[in-house]
């Protein structure tokens, strides 16, 4: 059996007064639903502060790549900023990779970040780049918080239990593969993990516990992602799978089982995370567990000093 590999650092909990920062690596947002989402997390008590570039729009792009990684990491980078919220998802967190200063964003210290889909190629650089664990979970001008009837109630409850400090746990709905385990949980949008194989930040699944999951992709793709990240050696050693939302997908289950359950480790399935509604929250680089009884995944909050 592999040796669990070691948790990466938890950011600090967020408090009533904090300053958060909403910037948009990825695609444009809509102006109407990040107003809203920014009016959602003051309602939080924080204070919200927003991209010099937040705004602007290059094709399917939120702003050139330089613009976006410059409010990204001027956020990040900014000590008054406790949080570093993603407005959205959509394309173009891959572009902005090379662009930023990991020595001055490593100097900041540990900090939230916070976002899904296309965001996890953030999640993956911030892990090898700066041993940080991060939020994948909803974001501000997404329809799980920027709906106009307000936020979709388990979500934003899940959300704000969790970057409070509160330890995490989603419940799937079956286990595909039977079993325990606990490891240290890793993982995103299957799309952006099979795009970053070959770059610095290709899954390593050795000793963690994966979460998968994706929108709109047929079967036949999903088993072609799948396919690549098992030929390029992503997945070996992995620990266990958390599958979670596979919205307008069909039904890529018989594919998944197909593919994984050979690697003769736990999967569990059916984890309201990803898209779709309700949207929970995940800490990517933290220790999860997943546990058959309750076919539920847990995280813990504790940073890597501590965790093991």
């Amino acid at each position: 059996m592999n040796e669990p590999a070691t948790p990466a650092v938890a950011p600090p909990p967020l408090r009533p007064g904090d300053t958060v920062a909403v910037v948009t690596p990825c695609g444009p947002p809509d102006p109407v639903r990040l107003a809203r989402g920014v009016r959602v997390l003051e309602g939080l008590g924080l204070k919200v502060v927003t991209g010099a570039h937040v705004l602007d729009r290059h094709r399917y792009l939120a702003g050139a790549d330089a613009a976006r990684a410059a409010d990204l990491q001027e956020a990040w980078c900014d000590p008054a900023v406790s949080a570093v919220f993603c407005a959205r998802g959509g394309y173009g967190a891959t572009r902005v990779l090379g662009h930023l200063d990991w020595d001055a964003m490593r100097a900041a210290g540990p900090k939230a970040l916070v976002g899904s889909s296309d965001v996890t190629a953030l999640h993956s650089a911030f892990a090898v780049e700066l041993g940080l664990a991060s939020w994948f979970g909803p974001m501000p001008a997404c329809a799980t918080i920027s709906d106009p009837e307000g936020p979709e109630p388990r979500t934003f409850g899940h959300l704000t239990t969790a970057l409070a400090g509160e330890p995490g746990s989603v419940a799937g709905d079956r286990m595909i593969v039977p079993g325990d385990v606990v490891a240290p949980v890793t993982g995103g949008n299957l799309s952006l993990l099979a795009a970053l194989c070959g770059t610095p930040y290709a899954l390593s699944a050795r000793g963690r516990i994966v979460l998968l999951e994706d929108v709109g992709e047929a079967p036949y793709r999903i088993d072609r992602m799948l396919t690549q990240l098992l030929q390029s050696g992503s997945l070996a050693g992995a620990a266990g799978f958390a599958l979670g939302s596979w919205v307008d997908c069909g039904d890529p289950h018989p594919v998944l089982e197909e593919l994984l359950a050979p690697l003769g480790v736990p999967v569990l399935a059916g984890l309201p995370v990803g898209h779709g509604s309700p949207q929970f929250s995940v800490l990517l680089g933290a220790l999860g567990a997943i546990d058959a009884k309750s076919c539920s995944l847990t995280y813990s909050l504790r940073d890597a000093s501590k965790a093991l």
